[in-house]
This record gives structure tokens, C-alpha cells and sequence, in this order.
């Protein structure tokens, strides 16, 4: 089952195309790793899917169906650097903020929604630090308590904008457990993700995406030097067969 379909979407800022002709599609259960050099639109890509940047032309459904009609099966962790993270509220405040749906607009949480929020908290090790404000979070601190805000939506398909992007490595390996058991249990993960040489370790399938999709499919099978040169041109340097890549300017 596709849980996404994405047809000739094209966008832009101003006048500038950030996006060309993109499809694509997302099977179920399914861990996938967006991957394109600086610039490529990989960010944008997933605004225009959730319809926060508009998109000039194209098709999009999510299982089957516009986004209006599915908006609370789907996540969205947002790039750790776009948060205002010294607006005054607390990570247990925060958390609760993904379960407005559930809440209800201008409602108070009740005893039952603090203890969802706390459970999230305790599953990404930051239920010690449920009353701390944000702004005294570390970088990694600050991305698993916006990782257990879209854990308590309990939805099908997560999108993550550079989860691991800054933060030590004890909180990369949380995160990525974290994001195999959604796998395992049957959701739909997409990750933007800049490090090539754990593409291979984290995802199962790969997006190469450069302004248009380059390829995509099981990583085992797409992720290759010929798709990772033809992403990246001239700003990737193989460096020893088995080894890794360095994005720097070819010698």
C-alpha cells in the first residue's frame, strides 16, 4: 500500500525553482532517507507536501486522499534550527502542544493527556526534564522532546526535517531506535538527512533528490556511487572503496 503519491510537484521562492517535476511514492512501513547536496529542495519538499510552502503544480495524496481529510495521521518534526526555542513554556507544555487535536482548541489538558505526554517524554529519556524550560535544553535535548510531540499523535506517517542534525551521538542512536520501532510497527518514517556515510546503516530505502528525484528505491540498490555523483556532481569525494564520502570540491 502507498501511504504517499507524489506527482509532477514543482515549486519556488519568488521567482527561483526549488522544485521540478518531483514523483514519487511511499510504501508503507517503510524507513526513508531524503538525501540531496545543500540547496537541493529537501527541506521545502516537505513543506509543500504538508502544505506550508504552496507548490505550483502538482499532485499529492496521502493514503488515497487529499491532506485536509488526513492531516491527524501524519507527524511533522521541523528543523531544529526554524523553532523559537526561547518562547516561555516548559517540554511537558510543548509535548502537549501535538495533542491539540485531541485536546481540543482553548481547552485545558486533562490528567490523562499529561500522562500520554509524560510516556512520550520517558520513551525518548527526557521525563527527568518535563518541567525544564525549553531554552535550558541542549541542541539534543530540545530534538527528542520535539520528537515525543509527534510521538503522541500516534500517527501512520511521520515526516522529520534533520532530526540528527547537531546532536550527540548518544542522542542520534535514541532517535534512530526510536525511529526503527515505528518501522517495525508498521508506520511510514521520511527523514532529511545530510550524513551519506549512515544512509546505509539507518534507512531501507533512499530519495535522492537534487530540485527533481535523481532516484529512489531500496537503499541496497539505489544507493550507489553513479546516483550519489549524479546528486552531488562535483561537491563529493569517494574516498576508499567501502569507506565513505567527503562533501568537499573534487581535487
Amino acid at each position: 500500500m502507498n501511504v504517499l503519491e507524489v506527482e509532477n510537484v514543482s515549486a519556488a521562492y519568488r521567482k527561483n525553482t526549488v522544485l521540478r517535476d518531483v514523483s514519487f511514492t511511499i510504501k508503507q512501513g517503510s524507513l526513508t532517507g531524503i538525501v540531496g547536496p545543500n540547496g537541493a529542495g529537501k527541506s521545502t519538499l516537505i513543506k509543500v507536501l504538508l502544505n506550508l510552502h504552496p507548490q505550483l503544480t502538482g499532485k499529492v495524496l496521502f493514503f488515497g486522499s487529499e491532506l485536509k481529510n488526513v492531516k491527524r495521521r501524519i507527524g511533522y518534526v521541523p528543523q531544529r534550527v526554524s523553532v523559537d526555542w526561547d518562547f516561555p513554556t516548559d517540554a511537558l507544555d510543548v509535548v502537549l502542544m501535538g495533542m491539540y487535536g485531541q485536546i481540543g482548541w482553548l481547552k485545558w489538558p486533562k490528567k490523562i493527556h499529561k500522562e500520554k505526554a509524560l510516556k512520550a517524554l520517558d520513551i525518548v529519556g527526557m521525563k527527568d526534564f518535563a518541567h525544564r524550560q525549553i531554552s535550558e535544553l541542549s541542541g539534543g535535548q530540545q530534538q527528542r522532546v520535539f520528537l515525543a510531540r509527534a510521538l503522541i499523535q500516534e500517527a501512520d506517517l511521520y515526516f522529520m526535517d534533520e532530526p540528527l542534525a547537531g546532536v550527540d551521538a548518544a542522542t542520534e542512536k535514541a532517535i534512530m531506535h526510536i525511529l526503527r520501532e515505528l518501522k517495525e510497527s508498521g508506520k511510514t518514517v521520511l527523514v532529511v538527512h545530510h550524513d551519506l556515510q549512515t544512509v546505509e546503516d539507518y534507512f531501507d530505502q533512499v530519495l535522492f533528490i537534487n530540485r527533481t528525484v535523481v532516484a529512489q528505491g531500496e537503499t541496497e540498490k539505489i544507493f550507489t556511487k553513479e546516483n550519489i555523483a549524479k546528486t552531488y556532481g562535483g561537491n563529493i569525494r569517494w574516498l576508499k572503496e567501502g569507506v565513505g564520502f567527503v562533501n568537499s570540491p573534487l581535487q
